[in-house]
């Protein structure tokens, strides 16, 4: 199987080291949404409580908030590849433990609220270390952007694979199988990451304390604005957009008044929606373009939002959640990039971690704001809110967009001159994202 081509769609699976990870993260992938699923349907099985659905949310997104700066630091300090085989093992242990206790029937709710605490912390650990470490595995940097959207067409489409896997083992099995088959999917990803062999890293020599250093990738993000326009663009996203998929349910029931069914098929037209964009990133190969794109697909999913949040139509309800799924992918594809394209290699952890603070740090606080707005004001008009927000926080954006691109346009130039990931081809030694 040959991905040489320069402009293929795959060609970030011409890296040996990616196409390991690619594939065994996949199947991994599978196994994580299979019990994403049966967990949720395991505690409403078990206590009939959708505030304790809720809970298992916020447990599973709050240690992000929390931990990442950490995690960020240790992805700069020491061996980005070691790090990762320590969360998959802990990810492992506790997808089995689960098992274990749900198919000896000693499961109890306080056991599930445990767990995905625990599993939520390992994701805070796991999310900046596993993206400062994709570039590792691609040797230039123009084919950084096609194996971060490769990425997002993995995660979303086992987003599809997994739920489906879920109902007909839930039915025939039970839910402890699938937690079972998750365990053993991350020995795929574990042996993929024994496989893969990357350049050493220049590590630091002199640690400081981790929080002074984590102080300074906030400084260093603040001072350079396009880094940090990126972040608030997409923190206003998380708050007041992303919020629309916990919203759903209750959209579908109570505004369409649908069923199981209809709540289905408006999860997979967002998805389907992001699998689009996913495509389209993939074959671009320059990030030039993506400053000006990042506000744009913003605009795109307020639009779409504001229409889905407006309609009572069940096909235009799927046209418009399509349109959001690829302005969802696009903005968060994108912002994914730039940052990874333009920052300093030895800050690269801790950006990330501000990256993932920005996304899913503060998702919980705005699901929760979501779902005490709806209960004053309904579903649809908070929607609308949010989508009024998020097209807000693009305007300004744009206010200062000349001023973003002119501070990118040394760092971008500088990088045309340095195709290669570990920097050998540049032509000067000058940090790539220093402020001006």
């Amino acid at each position: 199987m040959r991905f040489a081509a320069r402009g293929s769609l795959l060609r970030a699976l011409h890296y040996r080291n990616y196409r390991l990870f690619f594939f065994g993260q996949g199947l991994s992938l599978i196994g994580t949404w299979t019990q994403y699923v049966a967990i949720g349907w395991l505690i409403y099985r078990l206590t009939g409580s959708t505030l304790l659905l809720g809970a298992v949310a916020f447990f599973n997104q709050i240690p992000t908030l929390l931990f990442a700066p950490f995690a960020g630091v240790m992805a700069d300090r020491w061996d980005r590849r070691n790090l990762l085989l320590w969360t998959q093992a802990l990810s492992m242990l506790q997808a089995l433990i689960l098992a274990w206790l749900v198919l000896s029937r000693q499961v109890e709710t306080w056991h599930i609220m445990a767990l995905s605490l625990f599993i939520g912390t390992v994701n805070a650990f796991d999310i900046p270390i596993r993206q400062s470490f994709v570039i590792q595995m691609v040797d230039r940097k123009e084919d950084l952007g096609n194996a971060i959207a490769l990425n997002s067409a993995m995660f979303n489409s086992a987003r599809f694979i997994g739920p489906s896997i879920a109902g007909v083992l839930i039915s025939t099995l039970g839910e402890g199988v699938c937690f079972l088959l998750n365990g053993l999917s991350y020995v795929a990803v574990i042996a993929a990451l024994l496989a893969i062999r990357v350049a050493p890293r220049q590590l630091p020599g002199k640690k400081g304390p981790i929080w002074g250093e984590f102080r300074e990738g906030m400084q260093y993000a603040y001072e350079f604005k396009p880094i940090l326009g990126v972040l608030l663009l997409l923190s206003v996203f998380s708050i007041a957009g992303s919020p629309y998929l916990v919203l759903m349910p209750a959209f579908a029931k109570d505004v369409l008044h649908g069923e199981a069914h209809t709540f289905g098929f408006l999860m997979s037209a967002a998805g389907i929606g992001a699998v689009s964009a996913t495509l389209v990133l993939a074959s671009l190969r320059r990030v030039h373009g993506f400053i000006s794109l990042i506000p744009a697909a913003v605009a795109v999913f307020s639009v779409a939002l504001a229409a889905f949040a407006l309609t009572r139509t069940f096909a235009l309800s799927l046209v418009f959640l399509y349109a959001a799924g690829v302005g969802m992918m696009l903005q968060i594809a994108c912002s994914n990039t730039l940052l990874q394209t333009v920052v300093d290699e030895d800050k690269r952890g801790r950006v990330m971690s501000l990256f993932a603070m920005s996304f899913m740090g503060v998702m919980p606080f705005g699901n929760l704001l979501a779902g005490s707005i709806a209960g004053v004001i309904g579903v649809p008009n908070t929607l609308l809110l949010g989508a009024a927000c998020c097209l807000a926080g693009a305007g300004i954006f744009v206010s200062r967009l000349r001023e973003l691109k002119a501070m990118l346009q040394p760092v971008l130039a500088r990088l045309d001159a340095c195709p290669t990931a570990d920097g050998k081809e540049c032509p000067a030694p000058t940090s790539s994202a220093s402020p001006p």
